[in-house]
């Protein structure tokens, strides 16, 4: 592409285009970059840059980019049936395929599914027939759900409100009324000298806590990810959700796992439940679910809390136009027949999770990484002022955000939230890219620490 054609293209999505997560003012005067094409692990910007997608877009194009069987089966599709509803006692045969398939690959008897467009409408969908279980069964009021302080379920009211992040609440008057918080698991942040064990109990049993201060009879469930992703790539202790599951339990309260990141591979097992070993009675799915290729998202609700919704519930007053569209189906179906056939949830867990981990263990030697922390394929960097305390820089960000802009020069895609750099690749990636992500990584914070003065 063109200098002169980009230019205009710019030009054009600062006059018409508001993007999600940016001063939008400011972008429009320093021009947004726009990406043309994609494969494997890497993307290209309309400049000719070649990049190391190490986020997966948005934690989801885990099969990688270019696979060409996807745009058939949407092809296949769109010439068949490109739409119908699932409205009016009707559907197709993707959603129904589709639907039995999450059912086997889930944990336990999470066998319903309800069809959304995103990972944020899935969670409004559990906070609203969640609400409505409980109803039904004469609790009205058993209606709260306790999230996580820094959690994220998404950017629509019900969403984010259920997610703790000040930054959002203080836009468009979050949170809703009946839900709450509580601190999560950042061992690095607040866990000090603990043994990590002792810690994960610690922090798991603030959701006692405040169950018993709101009244076990008005919380309705309990909604965390597995991994909190976007954060920072908090990584629990071992000790945590077993004990947060076993809180439940106790007090009837629904344990919810928000899996749009974790889902499909993430953490080196299908699902983060299964990497951390619960048991969830809902589960929200989205992202990995098409590996990014089409929108899709999807709740998906144990045997009980499905048995209750169809015996008792009445009509379900909630749906979308797309619910199960049937061109996103199709494409979700394709994408999860390549994850099995081509075993590429299994190479992330045996075949490249290990050495990546090693490489990225040695990137935490440098002298701005005061933890380098990892799960599966993903983690996070947390750059510090001091290696040896566990202080943060005094202007939050800053450092993460031109960390982030040194690596894309050089050729790297990495997030950055608040100072810590986040890792989030395809599944697919090799070995070979690992070193390659290690030495841009390294360079990156090598120049970022000279920027510093360091």
């Amino acid at each position: 592409m063109d200098a002169l054609h980009t230019r205009t293209l710019q030009q054009l999505d600062a006059a018409h285009h508001l993007h999600p997560f940016n001063d939008n003012g400011a972008l429009a005067e320093q021009g947004t970059r726009i990406l043309t094409r994609g494969q494997g692990c890497y993307v290209w910007d309309a400049e000719g840059h070649q990049l190391l997608d190490a986020f997966a877009g948005l934690w989801c194009v885990n099969i990688g980019y270019g696979r060409a069987e996807l745009g058939h089966a949407a092809a296949r599709q769109m010439q068949q049936l490109a739409y119908y509803n699932s409205f009016f006692q009707c559907t197709t045969e993707p959603t129904i395929q589709l639907a039995a398939k999450l059912a086997e690959l889930a944990p336990g008897d999470l066998n319903h599914a309800f069809f959304t467009n995103s990972g944020s409408e899935a969670n409004d969908t559990i906070l609203r027939l969640v609400r409505h279980f409980w109803a039904v069964q004469d609790q009205p009021r058993k209606n709260i759900f306790i999230g996580r302080h820094d959690g994220y379920h998404g950017t629509t009211m019900a969403g984010a409100s259920l997610g703790g992040m000040k930054g959002m609440h203080r836009q468009g008057g979050l949170p809703i009324p009946d839900i709450h918080h509580i601190d999560p698991p950042y061992g690095f942040g607040d866990g000090g000298e603990l043994d990590p064990d002792d810690y994960g109990l610690l922090a798991a049993r603030r959701l006692e806590a405040k169950i018993l201060a709101l009244g076990p009879e008005r919380v309705a469930a309990f909604i965390g990810e597995p991994v909190m992703g976007a954060i920072g790539v908090y990584i629990p202790p071992r000790t945590y959700w077993p004990e947060i599951e076993r809180i439940c339990r106790r007090y009837d309260v629904l344990l919810v796992a928000d899996e749009v990141i974790c889902g499909f591979g993430r953490t080196g097992q299908w699902f983060g439940a299964q990497t951390y070993g619960f048991q969830p009675d809902v589960m929200t799915l989205a992202k990995g679910i098409t590996s990014g290729y089409v929108p899709l998202g999807a709740a998906m609700f144990n045997d009980r809390v499905a048995g209750v919704l169809k015996a008792q519930g009445g009509e379900l007053a909630h749906g979308c136009t797309y619910s199960g569209h049937p061109v996103c189906a199709a494409v979700a179906l394709e994408n999860l027949r390549i994850l099995q056939h081509e075993r590429i949830v299994e190479h992330a867990r045996d075949g490249i999770a290990a050495y990546l981990a090693q490489r990225w263990a040695e990137l935490g030697e440098h002298p701005l990484v005061g933890e380098a922390r990892i799960v599966g394929l993903m983690g996070a960097l947390e750059l510090v002022p001091d290696k040896t305390r566990r202080d943060c820089f005094p202007d939050r960000g800053r450092v993460g955000a031109l960390c982030r802009d040194i690596a894309r020069r050089n050729g790297l895609i990495l997030r950055a939230t608040h100072d810590a750099m986040l890792l989030s690749p395809p599944l697919v990636i090799s070995r070979e890219q690992v070193d390659e992500l290690f030495e841009k990584t390294w360079k990156s914070l090598g120049e970022t620490a000279a920027a510093m003065g360091k």
